[in-house]
Formats: structure tokens, C-alpha cells, sequence
């Protein structure tokens, strides 16, 4: 798989025709049916086997071979030419696709209302087939330890067609927000407990979900080992029903950090007691927050940096965020909420409104700013094939377990076949 950046002049059928492939090609892999034209700046993927690279200056078959793991005897071999002669700057070289490490991939779906969208019963059929787990978003606990459903509408049954394990998401969730109040309730009370593990049994039992995934957030932080004492309970419950149990996890950079939302996650004690953690990686952009990437790759490796050493780094999945946000500027503090958008829709907007998308070397991702009609300045980060495989590289190389997306709906048809080019996703279903 190729990641083309789109230069000032280029067209469809030139790229194209420098990787040896139809635009009717590019336009499916990238879906750019609706797009009026490429913007500069905006990444395509190419669904070629392997990559192709151009001889830079100073470059040498060894120096290319380190960069992309393949000896030099055989990179010569594959194109053709002496191993000690001198490159040529521009020369073509084809790099052969490297092994795919064995990955698992999660990803949320968050119904509203009372049904399950069309939008998301589609996009749930989309990426099932990369999936392990598809994660209902959420049901939500009472007071009396009793569970509230989301709608499914047929979400377990497309799990199970996609070879997707349901995952039980099971949030303290009250009143549209995740609350300390709620927390303390369950977690101090033992007949309360003892009712929501019921419920969660009743549901592995009659449902079919083969994981339990915790979400709690937002706890007091004097709450942190009735936490640990629950997990513990819930664990030795779920293990004997034959299903996993999977905690999600706020983005920590050391064990000592402050903040309600931090402060009641024992990374090292979820890292010895649960099957495996979900690192919530993402939301350093925030709609309520100033302009900046959604999760910039410097702080995800902190984050990681840290997790490993308290946690198996088998045991974690790195959270990736399929959205971005578009800011109105100026941005002030409890001002005007930023507007999530796809990073199709990123795209597009792009193109529409003429500006080029540009790309942030730190955070690893693309960003572009735009006037609407009222004069007004914006602001947009999202996703696209560089900062999604700068995370897949990052996974890579710290060996963890494999990736979450928080949320299905929004479109991101690059990812998923980069996805699939990077790894082989773990099917547990079938297993």
C-alpha cells in the first residue's frame, strides 16, 4: 500500500499513471465520487502490493533497505540492479510488503435515541470484517445496580456476520454525562454490586457477549480501590462464564497525575487483573477546547511511554479517534463549540472552499484553515493515511495488542484499508 501526497499540478490520471494503476482505482479506494477535484495537501492511499520508493540524494540500497526492513542483496534483486552500483536520484525502486503481525481492532458504535441509525447499521457492516470486537455504546447502570440497553437493533447479529465478538459496554453513565455521584453508588454498595454483576451474567448468558468492558469515569479519587475491589469481583465472575473483561482507561502520563479523571484508574492494577485495557488516546482537541490535533502522535507515545510500564503491553489496546473538529476562530473558553467532522467530509470542505491541507510534522496530522460566508476564520484537524499509519507504526513498534476507534458513523475508508495492509486483525469469533 502507497500514501500519495497531492502536489500543485497533479491530477488523477497523473498519479495514476506513476503507480501503474486506473483512476477508477483511486476514486474507489479513496471514495472521491462526490469530491470536485484533489486538494493539495490531501493524502491518497494507493492499493498497490508493496510500495514504491524514489532514490533521494545520499540514499543507498543499504540506508533504504534499514528504512524499510528488507536486505539489500534482495531490494537489489527484486529491481533488477548490481547491489554495489550507484543509485540514481529518482530512480524507482519497488519495496515488497513486509509481515502482518497479528492485531486485535475494536470499535465503539454510539446509538442515539431509540433505534440504531441507518447511517450506523452501514457503517457497523463496513468494519466488521476488520474488526474483533464491536463495541455498543453503552448500557448504562442504575442506581439499583439494574442495566438500561442501548438500542442494538441488530448490531449483535452483524457482529457475529463479520466474525466481530459483541462487547457488553457496561458506563456510568447519568443525565447525559458520566458522574462521580453514580460511580460512588455502585462501587460502595455491595448489594447494588451484587445486582449489576446478575444483570452482566444474565446478559453474557442470554446475548451472547464474550467481553464485559468497563467504562467508568470520572470517579472520586478516594473511590480508586473500590474500583479495584469491583474489578476484582467482576473478573473472577466473568472469567468463570467464559467471557473476557476489558476496562477503558484514561490517557496518563505518570501515576502520580492529578485530575478527577485520572485519579481513580490504577493502570497496574488493571494491567494484572483484566484481560486487556483500552487507552482513551485521543481528545487533546476537543470540541470545547482550542484548535489542535485530536490526538497528536507526541502525546499518544506519553501516554504508551507510561502504560507499558504498568501494564502487559499485550494487555493494551491504543484508542485512535475516527473524527476531527472544525473551530470557529477566535476561540475563546466557553465559547462556541467546535463541530465534528469526518475526515471525508475534511476533504471536501477543503476542496470546496479552495484551501490547501497542510500538515503538522509533530502532532502527525493534517489541519487547514478556511473563511466562511459570514467572514468568519476556521479551523479544522482530522485524520487522514499519514496520521493513522504514523499511529499503525507506532503500535508496531511498541508491540501492543492492538487498536479501539471511538466512534463508528463518521467515514474513514483509508483507515480501514490500511488497516488490513498493516495487520492481520485477530478474529476471536472464529477461533
Amino acid at each position: 500500500m502507497q500514501i500519495h501526497v497531492v502536489e500543485p499540478g497533479q491530477s488523477l490520471y497523473s498519479i495514476a499513471r506513476t503507480y501503474s494503476v486506473t483512476p477508477e482505482t483511486l476514486i474507489e479506494a479513496n471514495q472521491l465520487q462526490d469530491l470536485p477535484y484533489l486538494v493539495v495537501g490531501q493524502a491518497l492511499v494507493i492499493p498497490i502490493t508493496g510500495r514504491y520508493y524514489w532514490v533521494q540524494p545520499g540514499d543507498s540500497l543499504w540506508s533504504i533497505g534499514q528504512r524499510f526492513g528488507i536486505a539489500p542483496a534482495e531490494l537489489a534483486r527484486i529491481n533488477g540492479i548490481p547491489l554495489n552500483a550507484p543509485l540514481s536520484v529518482g530512480l524507482r525502486l519497488y519495496i515488497p510488503p513486509g509481515p502482518r503481525p497479528r492485531k486485535e481492532a475494536n470499535a465503539y458504535v454510539e446509538p442515539f435515541g431509540e433505534s440504531v441509525s441507518a447511517n450506523l447499521v452501514a457503517a457497523s457492516r463496513e468494519a466488521v470484517p476488520h474488526l474483533t470486537y464491536l463495541a455498543p455504546f453503552s448500557y448504562r447502570v442504575r442506581r439499583d445496580g439494574t442495566l438500561q440497553a442501548p438500542p442494538l437493533n441488530g448490531l449483535l447479529e452483524i457482529a457475529r456476520e463479520g466474525g466481530a465478538v459483541p462487547m457488553l459496554v457496561v458506563a456510568n453513565l447519568e443525565e447525559g454525562g458520566f458522574s462521580a455521584e453514580l460511580g460512588q453508588a455502585i462501587l460502595n454498595d455491595q448489594a447494588v454490586q451484587d445486582r449489576l454483576l446478575q444483570e452482566i451474567q444474565r446478559l453474557i448468558r442470554e446475548m451472547g457477549f464474550r467481553d464485559v468492558h468497563f467504562d467508568f469515569e470520572f470517579l472520586r479519587p478516594q473511590d480508586r480501590e473500590a474500583y479495584n475491589r469491583f474489578l476484582q469481583r467482576a473478573a473472577d465472575l466473568i472469567h468463570a462464564e467464559g467471557a473476557l473483561i476489558s476496562t477503558a482507561l484514561a490517557p496518563k502520563q505518570s501515576a502520580t497525575q492529578v485530575g478527577q479523571w485520572y485519579e481513580a484508574h490504577d493502570y497496574a492494577f488493571h494491567g494484572r487483573t483484566v484481560d486487556f485495557v483500552v487507552l482513551m488516546t485521543y481528545e487533546w482537541g476537543y470540541s470545547g477546547g482550542p484548535p489542535m490535533a485530536v490526538s497528536p502522535i507526541d502525546q499518544v507515545r506519553r501516554v504508551l511511554d507510561f502504560a507499558v510500564t504498568q501494564i502487559p503491553r499485550e494487555k493494551i489496546m491504543m484508542g485512535q479517534n475516527l473524527y476531527g473538529y472544525d473551530w470557529t476562530l477566535p476561540y475563546r473558553p466557553g465559547g462556541e463549540f467546535a463541530r465534528a467532522i469526518s475526515p471525508q467530509q475534511a476533504i471536501r470542505q477543503a476542496a470546496q472552499r479552495g484551501v490547501a491541507i497542510q500538515f503538522d510534522p509533530t502532532a502527525q496530522a493534517p489541519f487547514y484553515r478556511y473563511v466562511d460566508e459570514q467572514g468568519r476564520t476556521h479551523e479544522v484537524w482530522f485524520e487522514d493515511a499519514r496520521s493513522i499509519q504514523a499511529k499503525f507504526n507506532l503500535l508496531r513498534e511498541m508491540g501492543l495488542r492492538g487498536i479501539s476507534y471511538w466512534k463508528l458513523g463518521l467515514a474513514f475508508p483509508q483507515n480501514w484499508l490500511l488497516l488490513e495492509d498493516n495487520f492481520t486483525v485477530v478474529k476471536r469469533a472464529s477461533s
